[in-house]
């Protein structure tokens, strides 16, 4: 029996054991998905104790996605470029670390709107943290040219510099993307501003958007932040949070079992459960 979870601090109310017992089920295989929440001063012995376990594989969310590097025994290349890990997977006793969350990001954009991938030519970033750099990783495969802004021009200005030469753009300050917003075919929010308990709060003034762009946000808690709310009432295509979540744990979970699961199929019920 597969056994599988996630270690991070706090871990609330996460929707991964009911997305991988979903997935188990629609494989046929047989396990279960815990949560596994550690105290950040108590990282290295709770580690330590889960080294010791019979473990398949498990996830990692923050604070955790650097701490849990020098306990790897291996690193996929994009993981070390990326300095964070999101999935871990245990063969023969040994720990392998993987990030999920890049091509998550872009499969469940694909999954929606396929037409942006082949389409878009300038993209903005807000932001500059682990998402941002993971998601920006993961469109440098695409032909395009990706722009960033972020609170601190200095991190921005770190990312884009760490990109291939190809799609780097230019770093903006939050009123300079503000006020050329409509230049964009893709616009993507990826810092936590908007989320709950403030889904008051948006990170850019949404004035001005190109016709058939589209507006993303990572945020899921709320479903629809306001920066997605703006965005549609100016005729914005949007896309959810919740589908980066749903789609990087599909890759987590092939990743531990070699078996491809439908990720489209728990959308509706997903949304559910997030709306209360």
């Amino acid at each position: 029996m597969l056994q599988l979870g996630l270690i991070g601090s706090p871990l609330g109310h996460s929707l991964s054991p009911w997305l991988h017992s979903n997935f188990l089920e629609q494989t046929g295989l047989k396990g279960e998905y815990q949560l596994m929440e550690i105290k950040p001063e108590n990282f290295s012995g709770e580690i330590s104790t889960l080294k010791d376990r019979e473990m398949n594989g498990f996830n990692v969310t923050v604070p955790f996605k650097r701490e849990i590097i020098p306990f790897l025994d291996s690193i996929d290349d994009r993981a070390s470029h990326l300095g964070a890990v999101n999935t871990v997977v245990v063969q023969d006793g040994k720990w392998r670390g993987y990030n999920t969350d890049g091509d998550g990001y872009l499969e469940s954009v694909r999954a929606v709107y396929p037409d942006i991938i082949s389409s878009a030519e300038r993209v903005l970033i807000i932001g500059s943290g682990g998402a941002a750099r993971g998601i920006a990783f993961s469109l440098s495969g695409l032909s395009l040219k990706i722009d960033i802004t972020n609170r601190t021009p200095s991190r921005a200005e770190e990312l884009l510099s760490d990109l291939p030469e190809a799609v780097r753009g230019r770093v903006l300050t939050l009123n300079e993307a503000a006020l050329a917003l409509d230049e964009y075919d893709w616009v993507i929010q990826t810092t936590s501003v908007g989320m709950a308990p403030k889904p008051e709060e948006i990170p850019i003034d949404v004035k001005k958007v190109k016709e058939d762009a589209l507006f993303s946000d990572i945020v899921y808690r709320p479903l629809e932040t306001r920066f997605l709310l703006e965005a549609k009432r100016k005729g914005a295509r949007v896309h959810y949070g919740h589908l980066m979540l749903l789609y990087q744990a599909a890759y987590s979970f092939a990743l531990w079992t070699n078996e491809e699961v439908l990720p489209a199929s728990l959308i509706t019920e997903m949304e559910s459960k997030l709306e209360g």
